[in-house]
């Protein structure tokens, strides 16, 4: 989902453009709603993700209008706790492999050729469930055994999403210029059957013994300064960024295990480009934090009469470097 710095002039004829981006971010911090849970630190019983997502990407730009974009993630996640091991000692549960591919149709709305103040590129397209949505790694209780990790380090949903996307740039000058990009995926289905384990822990939460299949979202709006040299640009960009999963789909039931929220960060950038070739990173950088309450906690909150929301490790920023270059 994080892409380079939008150009028109890539749109101006037909070309192959590979796209190769790495992210990673280590989550700890626990929040219920807005607040966070400090003692879980303290205590030394949070829960620890680390993930790296190595994303390959491949587009076909049939003329100044039309491309097509293929993206496959490679993931590597771990996620280290105590009470999915009995509790009394910490250790590691692990998965990695190709996570979910997608496949976007964009369009740009205006020929590039002839309009320079900017332009807006609309996107449809599929997720596919190409990625394990049942890994397994070994849990150490009164013996070892092997059962799915949780849903925050699976490799994929099992779902067949609907991607629409919405990028666009304005240029206010020879140097100023504002970005936005827009993303949604819907997942119709509802859940995976992938068990949770987490019926075990309280009879409340029997409702969540298996995994939700939830919609995703991410929205980002900023200001690029570019410094234009004879065959090179170097760009600078600073914005806000939103990201998260929502409580209920936008299409289909919205039943089981989900840790709904959302991030909104500072998201500082620089792009520097050369004829044929572009080198892109940002560093998403987290002012606000909210696990919202799941589906499951509204009506468990019904049901007691007493608020009830879970809890969601976050992390303070993420790191995105990649390449892109017209073959």
């Amino acid at each position: 989902m994080d892409h380079p710095m939008l150009d028109s002039s890539i749109t101006s004829s037909k070309s192959w453009y590979f796209t190769a981006s790495y992210r990673y971010f280590k989550s700890f911090r626990h929040f219920s709603g807005i607040a966070e849970q400090k003692q879980r630190q303290t205590l030394g019983n949070a829960v620890i993700n680390h993930q790296s997502t190595i994303d390959l990407g491949i587009t076909r730009n049939f003329n100044q209008f039309w491309s097509v974009t293929v993206g496959m993630p490679y993931l590597i996640k771990s996620r280290s706790s105590l009470y999915e091991h009995g509790g009394k000692e910490r250790h590691s549960s692990s998965s990695n492999g190709i996570g979910d591919m997608r496949i976007v149709a964009n369009r740009w709305l205006f020929n590039s050729q002839k309009t320079h103040k900017g332009n807006i590129q609309v996107g449809l397209g599929v997720k596919l469930p190409t990625g394990d949505y049942n890994a397994m790694s070994t849990f150490y209780n009164v013996t070892p055994v092997e059962r799915p990790v949780d849903q925050s380090i699976q490799l994929g949903d099992g779902g067949v999403g609907i991607i629409a996307e919405v990028n666009g740039f304005l240029n206010f000058g020879k140097s100023f210029s504002g970005y936005t990009n827009l993303y949604y995926m819907a997942n119709p289905r509802n859940t995976n059957g992938t068990r949770t384990y987490r019926e075990t822990l309280r009879a409340t939460l029997a409702n969540e013994a298996n995994t939700s299949v939830p919609d995703q979202f991410l929205a980002r709006l900023g200001a690029n300064y570019t410094i234009q040299g004879r065959s090179s640009a170097l760009t600078v960009s600073a914005g806000a960024r939103l990201e998260g999963i929502p409580v209920y789909d936008l299409i289909g039931k919205s039943d089981a295990f989900r840790r709904p929220g959302y991030i909104l960060s500072v998201e500082p950038s620089l792009n520097y480009s050369l004829k044929k070739i572009n080198f892109f990173a940002n560093v998403p950088i987290a002012v606000k934090r909210d696990r919202t309450q799941s589906v499951t906690d509204k009506e468990n909150s019904a049901k007691t009469g007493t608020f009830v929301i879970g809890d969601a490790a976050f992390a303070d920023y993420s790191i995105n470097f990649g390449v892109a270059f017209k073959l």
